[in-house]
């Protein structure tokens, strides 16, 4: 069973998306747009660049992470705000269907 972006978004939290390399980030915009994603500004995904690390949001947007997002990633940090932090690595997440 194929997992999408979209099943991340019903997770209880605030989900934070690994993307190790170029290719999987181009991957994750490509599933990203074809799932209706869009930036917060209605950009497409395909239309920018991708980052090591990207929020899905349950709006069905997506966003970089800033200075504060990418410290509690890798803090080890539980929660964000009043939710919890929910760490996906992309590329394990489609091979194992683990976040």
């Amino acid at each position: 069973m194929s997992k999408t972006i979209r099943e991340l978004t019903e997770l209880n939290g605030r989900v934070y998306v690994y993307l190790a390399d170029e290719t999987t980030g181009r991957q994750f915009l490509e599933q990203a747009e074809r799932e209706g994603f869009t930036f917060g500004d209605g950009v497409k995904p395909t239309q920018r660049h991708w980052s090591d690390l990207m929020a899905v949001n349950h709006d069905g947007t997506i966003n970089y992470v800033g200075a504060n997002g990418r410290i509690a990633w890798s803090s080890g940090a539980k929660t964000i705000g009043d939710e919890a932090l929910i760490r996906a690595d992309y590329r394990r997440y489609l091979e194992l269907g683990e976040y």
